[in-house]
């Protein structure tokens, strides 16, 4: 490569993808926040005080958890938000990055809610106390409605890390009231007040599951690694097999948000000249086919100086 043709050809365009991955755009989902939010806030309340009027503390653990999600939910929707303005001369990629690590974040919240939770589940196990069992039924099927209404919300937002995160709080929570009228239907049957901890550390470990996968994507975007869906060999293959490419280096694929990812690449292509059209369609294809919609290509005619 010559000093001629050490940047030759940038394509800094964007395309939009028209498939899958991660290269859509960050969608608006202010009004699913809004009302779940909002839902979510007035259950608490209800929920706290049945759980200290039933002393129960599985309502009271159910309730502290959907706390969490209303965090949860704020801070995600601040950072859907922030995802969406435009970018600064300082934040060259706008505020984008904001949603990953809102996700990271959420995971964390949910990461101290299973302690807490798991930590009186334990305490009470040693001594049981009694607990009201037909409010604890009424109260935790109105959370089954209510949380599955706003899982609902966020359910065709899961190829976003960030709105994925919401939909499976509101998911698992609905599981999770879901098993709290198993508890006290089970409670009332039997007469062991102990079930009713027993199904806290169950929500705990229900809890911690769901979080673990979120914790873990998340974990590994704020690294800058490949999204789980991107084949990053089948990338380096695609480029390797344009038209003229004789070699691929300096492959590198990072997340730019929790829903679009940049890629850039160097391509040797001994026989090329300046080509707009091979770059569009490169870059067209990146999008198109593995979700990649922020692509930057630098060709060059030669071997790299620095042995690459």
């Amino acid at each position: 490569m010559t000093a001629a043709h050490a940047h030759h050809h940038h394509g800094d365009d964007h395309d939009h993808p028209h498939g899958h991955g991660h290269g859509h755009g960050p969608a608006s989902f202010d009004r699913a926040f809004a009302f779940g939010v909002a839902l979510n806030v007035g259950f608490v309340a209800i929920e706290v005080a049945a759980g200290l009027l039933t002393n129960s503390l599985a309502l009271l653990a159910d309730a502290g958890h959907n706390l969490s999600d209303v965090l949860g939910l704020i801070l995600a929707w601040a950072a859907s938000w922030a995802a969406r303005q435009p970018a600064t001369r300082t934040f060259t990629y706008g505020y984008r990055r904001s949603s990953i690590l809102a996700s990271l974040a959420n995971a964390g919240l949910l990461l101290i809610a299973v302690g807490v939770i798991a930590a009186q589940a334990v305490a009470r196990l040693g001594e049981p106390q009694p607990v009201a069992t037909g409010p604890m039924i009424w109260v935790a099927a109105a959370g089954v409605l209510v949380n599955g209404v706003t899982a609902w919300l966020f359910h065709r937002g899961q190829h976003d890390l960030n709105i994925r995160g919401a939909y499976l709080h509101m998911a698992a929570d609905a599981a999770v009231s879901a098993g709290v009228v198993v508890a006290a239907l089970a409670i009332g049957a039997t007469g062991w007040f102990w079930i009713d901890p027993a199904v806290s550390l169950v929500i705990a470990a229900v809890i911690a599951a769901g979080t673990w996968g979120l914790l873990r994507e998340a974990t590994r975007l704020s690294l800058d690694a490949a999204p789980a869906a991107i084949d990053v060999s089948a990338v380096e293959a695609f480029l390797a097999a344009r038209p003229g490419v004789t070699h691929v280096h300096h492959v590198h694929v990072w997340a730019t948000s929790t829903t679009e990812v940049a890629l850039t690449a160097h391509l040797v292509r001994p026989d090329g000249d300046l080509d707009d059209a091979f770059l569009r369609e490169t870059r067209h294809a990146l999008a198109h086919d593995f979700g990649i919609g922020h692509a930057t290509l630098q060709v060059e005619r030669g071997a790299c100086p620095d042995g690459c």
